[in-house]
């Protein structure tokens, strides 16, 4: 044997013995949570700063996260994480040394969101450990809690309306709620013979009606002086935020709301058939689509900094052209999230590595949940190649109808008399995730076609937009949309 082929099986079997002998985390989940066996995912969070990192923000904090698949695991039975383990943003061998907060959570999903905070799932408390070069040391987490469903707190004028539907039930081939708080007028109790118009306010990624509809930021109560019922709705699911589309994936949650949610409100609440929309980020794009797909149900949407308008602009890039969303024709990485509308701070490769790991929920693959389609194995085609960055080029037709600005584009003739004067987006000129981009190609669109819809731009980003003028400007245009609504309902 030549001494470069001794050399190549001594590396090698180095290699080896330091992936074989590398630190583990063993977890398990106690009988007392769950009795039967378990089939799914369970998720590692390790965090050097957050106390309780299955928490984490994501998107912002990217903390090391790992993931691993078992069939049939019956309680107190061991899942071993080591470098086998799908990993962010490295195997646990090579992970940063140091001290970390750790904890494990079994996915159930049961329906919620995020898989940290998704009601039924599994967790363990927060454990801290020191990760060194001793890489024959083992970790040990039991899981024995079990994440309780957020209490919605009613009061005289704030009440639930939840209610099975049976469109999304029968997608599913399981029970699917949908639900959202209703804001009642103050003198709704006394003025008896009185009928209102409504308010549809979603919430955009992440929001939810049953801890904010009473304090959210936008606190709509009227419209032209005539006090409104205000309906909030954050349009969660267990792959995201639905966005209140028809999906191939999420599955009819448009129909669901107007066919079953709003027949049912109004049955329960006095209405005067006045409907308009209003939504931040997702549900910016919520309020658009579900104005354009139906005219006849809603007559006015205000869309705040939505989510890309156009694909031409996706995070800042092209997907009908662009071939790659980690780097650009110099090679650089493509920045996804921005500080003051330039300064990159989160690049787009990251957040779509730590999605491959934290698989459902989050919100790059909740797009693709919204967006894309199965495959023939019953897996979510996936814009993205998480391993090198590479678009896949199949999924784009699936992707374009959806693209607000193709579709108003193609179909102009057909919208033009349902829009126009129905619509108004607004954004800041610095937004976080490149979005202001998108909307102004879609204004461009609409100056060629003579499109009817309200264009604004303020200074702000993503999260600093809302000043109080932003704010009384978009009410002053659903004003108008309430007049307008009144005059041709005399």
């Amino acid at each position: 044997m030549t001494d470069i082929n001794k050399l190549s099986l001594l590396i090698f079997g180095l290699l080896f013995t330091l992936n074989v002998s590398a630190q583990k985390f063993e977890v398990t989940y106690s009988s007392d949570v769950q009795s039967d066996v378990f089939t799914g995912s369970v998720v590692l969070y390790l965090s050097k700063e957050n106390k309780q990192p299955k928490n984490a923000f994501i998107a912002m904090e990217l903390p090391p996260v790992y993931r691993v698949e078992v069939n049939a695991l019956l309680p107190n039975e061991t899942v071993i994480f080591d470098d086998s383990a799908v990993s962010y943003p490295v195997e646990l061998s090579n992970i940063e040394r140091g001290e970390y907060y750790v904890q494990a959570v079994f996915d159930r999903n049961l329906g919620g969101q995020y898989i940290s905070m998704s009601p039924g799932n599994i967790y363990s408390e927060p454990i801290k450990v020191s990760i060194d070069k001793n890489f024959s040391k083992t970790y040990t987490l039991i899981c024995n809690k079990v994440i309780d469903e957020i209490e919605f707190k009613e009061t005289s004028h704030l009440k639930e309306l939840k209610l099975k539907s049976h469109l999304l039930s029968e997608f599913h081939s399981k029970e699917v709620f949908i639900a959202g708080a209703i804001s009642l007028p103050e003198n709704y109790y006394h003025n008896t013979k009185t009928n209102y118009p409504v308010i549809f306010s979603t919430f955009g990624f992440g929001g939810s009606y049953k801890l904010h509809a009473a304090k959210g930021k936008y606190k709509f109560t009227q419209l032209d002086n005539t006090p409104a019922i205000v309906i909030y709705l954050d349009g969660n699911c267990s792959e995201g935020h639905s966005t209140y589309a028809n999906s191939d994936i999420n599955g009819p949650w448009g129909d669901a709301l107007v066919k079953e949610f709003i027949p049912e409100l109004e049955k329960r609440y006095r209405t005067n058939g006045a409907k308009f929309l209003f939504g931040h980020s997702s549900g910016g794009w919520t309020s658009l689509w579900l104005q354009i797909n139906y005219p006849n149900t809603f007559s006015g949407a205000w869309a705040s900094s939505p989510d890309q308008v156009d694909f031409r602009n996706w995070q800042g890039e092209n997907i009908y052209e662009v071939k790659n969303m980690y780097y650009d024709d110099q090679g650089n990485l493509i920045s996804d999230i921005l500080m003051g509308g330039s300064y990159p701070i989160i690049s787009a490769k990251d957040l779509y590595r730590v999605e491959n790991v934290i698989y459902r929920g989050e919100q790059i693959h909740s797009f693709d949940a919204v967006f894309s389609t199965r495959n023939k194995n019953g897996k979510i085609r996936r814009l993205v190649n998480h391993e090198n960055g590479d678009i896949n080029q199949d999924v784009l037709e699936s992707f374009k109808r959806y693209d607000i600005s193709y579709i108003l584009q193609k179909n102009w003739e057909k919208y033009k008399s349902e829009i126009s004067g129905k619509i108004r987006i607004s954004i800041g000129k610095e937004d976080n995730f490149h979005l202001q981009k998108a909307v102004y190609l879609l204004e461009q669109e609409m100056k060629e076609l003579g499109g009817d819809i309200e264009f604004e731009y303020f200074p702000g980003d993503h999260f600093t937009v809302s000043t109080d003028e932003y704010k009384k400007e978009g009410q002053q245009f659903l004003n108008k949309c309430y007049r307008n609504w009144l005059d041709r309902n005399k």
